[in-house]
């Protein structure tokens, strides 16, 4: 079974086509450009190349966030489109556990951090335990000092990726020290063929979601929702 997988969940908008554990192609583009422009013609560019067409997929994957808000509506929009127009069946995962799944070793507990500006991230804790992902804190958003402070005093070997370790490095290894191993490059981005992956685990654990109603996992208010409770009162 071939799953096509989307994460725009930040500036680096990737797509990536599995046939079950394995690899077609994954396309990545960390750039200062819309979503909207680069994402169809990414898909139609990764396709072309691998001789297939959108409707020889059997799956649709896609991070659900947290992340950018207007990202992550770009990328649930076109997978929810597909779904539907093709028939097949979506299943959303979440951008913290697409980034925690890049981690492949099950010594320590990982930390994915994607920065939510004003001293924020969202973030949660994983661990693998005897070759699976399991989650051991729910996502969050929470002010950095506090999540390092709790981080350092609850956690012996801790594992960090996720543009949050760009953004707030410093802190993080000034708190932490030699408890913390931040992730090289290639597993510190978000990557389509991780959340990929993860759908197409899920789907065969039965888990699917209904195209309609799949929504972004935002972790809080955008800024629409905002002004729209603003102009309620």
């Amino acid at each position: 079974m071939k799953t096509l997988a989307v994460d725009t969940s930040t500036m680096m908008a990737t797509c990536a086509l599995l046939d079950e554990d394995r690899l077609l192609g994954e396309f990545s583009l960390n750039q200062d450009m819309s979503h909207s422009e680069n994402l169809v013609p990414m898909i139609k560019n990764m396709l072309d190349n691998l001789k297939f067409k959108i409707e020889d997929v059997d799956i649709f994957g896609v991070a659900t966030g947290p992340g950018s808000f207007t990202g992550l509506r770009i990328g649930i929009a076109t997978v929810k489109a597909f779904a539907h127009v093709f028939d097949k069946p979506v299943v959303g995962v979440s951008t913290l556990e697409g980034l925690a799944f890049n981690f492949p070793c099950d010594n320590g507990f990982i930390v994915p951090m994607i920065d939510a500006r004003r001293n924020r991230v969202y973030s949660g804790v994983y661990k693998r335990i005897d070759g699976k992902l399991k989650k051991i804190v729910d996502p969050t958003i929470m002010e950095v000092e506090e999540l390092l402070t709790i981080l350092r005093d609850e956690y012996d070997y801790i594992m960090i990726n996720g543009n949050g370790t760009l953004v707030y490095k410093d802190i993080i290894l000034n708190v932490l020290k030699d408890k913390v191993n931040i992730a090289p490059v290639n597993l510190n981005s978000c990557r389509a063929s991780s959340i990929g992956e993860l759908a197409f685990l899920k789907y065969k654990e039965g888990k699917r979601d209904n195209y309609y109603d799949l929504v972004p996992n935002y972790l809080r208010e955008s800024q629409a929702q905002r002004e729209l409770r603003k102009r309620d009162r």
